[in-house]
């Protein structure tokens, strides 16, 4: 018999994504969940991406060719969300903020991953003296609160308010700041525990270089939660934004569309019964941190042994008990 028939089939591409092969394993109400976030993850995705094609105005527009937009407009007719205060059309700036925040989650989170990733690798790898500065370091940053550390970088870098670039460059090192320590941690304890597995120690018997053992050995074991913490961090990172927005320290409004800023301004419309001009902004950022949510908790599930454990064991039993269940019919 032919050795290849005992070989394990190939996975494809799509089987290897961490999202896609999420999806295959899991089941019942924790596929539900997971479906449910990766739509809404995707609806926000398609959101930022065409903006400038789903939006009929601009961010900062407050007339068109019919004249200036009226100021707190109920919803309906060509304004499909209503007016806020000062004449922006609500839908327009829900789809521009959609692209703000994705764009402040790539600069942000793609950052602290470098950052934190680059210093946990050497922290824990290398150990000493450098090791317990580092260690150091990140627990005073941990320790602070989340969005007091964020208003104290913006306020630092730009005096808490730019233009969009330099709003989103703020935003992003404010909320690097933040989560570098949590990259830090996760992965200084993953390269602590496979600096002393028998493949790393066999490599240094070999000769091969630090840098090498690092880059090929460690570093691809290491970061495979990477994708569960992105997700969490980038829904920490909406909040963050939001956070700063709502309270005067993120982006000027005439510079880009920002959810936190919008809610800040519907505040004294709640009162009145103007509803439109928070309601929406405040279900979009609901929406997209539920759906980041649920696929990390989900891939986090999916990613215990235990849990997947349990649920194999659930199986098998469902299994023995219909095949007991036919015996004693026949």
């Amino acid at each position: 018999m032919s050795t290849e028939a005992f070989r394990p089939a190939k996975k494809s591409l799509l089987d290897r994504l961490p999202v896609s092969s999420h999806i295959r394993r899991s089941v019942g109400l924790q596929r539900t969940m997971l479906l449910i976030g990766v739509v809404l993850c995707a609806v926000f995705l398609v959101t930022a991406v065409f903006a400038p094609l789903l939006a009929p105005y601009g961010y900062s527009q407050i007339s068109d060719d019919g004249g200036t937009f009226p100021a707190q407009a109920a919803p309906g007719g060509k304004h499909l969300w209503g007016t806020t205060v000062g004449g922006y059309d609500v839908f327009s700036r829900v789809i521009w903020g959609s692209q703000t925040a994705a764009t402040v989650i790539v600069v942000a989170v793609v950052m602290a991953i470098f950052l934190g990733v680059f210093l946990g690798l050497v922290s824990g790898y290398f150990g000493g003296w450098l090791d317990r500065v580092l260690v150091v370091v990140a627990d005073a940053i941990y320790a602070f609160p989340t969005l007091l550390l964020a208003i104290v970088v913006s306020i630092a870098i730009n005096k808490g308010q730019s233009g969009f670039w330099g709003g989103i460059l703020a935003c992003g090192f404010a909320i690097t700041a933040v989560f570098v320590p949590q990259y830090f941690r996760v992965i200084r304890a993953e390269a602590i525990r496979l600096k002393a597995e028998p493949f790393v120690e066999s490599a240094q018997v070999v000769g091969a270089s630090s840098a090498r053992i690092i880059g090929r050995h460690i570093f691809a074991n290491a970061t495979r939660t990477l994708p569960l913490i992105f997700t969490l961090n980038a829904s920490e990172a909406i909040l963050t934004l939001a956070g700063l927005g709502f309270l005067g320290f993120g982006i000027e409004p005439s510079s880009a569309s920002e959810w936190g800023f919008d809610l800040n301004k519907a505040m004294s419309d709640a009162s009145s019964g103007i509803w439109w001009t928070g309601v929406f902004p405040g279900a979009a950022i609901v929406l997209t941190v539920l759906g980041l949510t649920l696929v990390g908790e989900s891939m986090n599930d999916l990613n215990d042994p235990r849990l997947r454990g349990r649920r194999r064991a659930g199986t098998k039993g469902k299994g023995r008990e219909s095949k007991n269940q036919t015996e004693v019919t026949a």
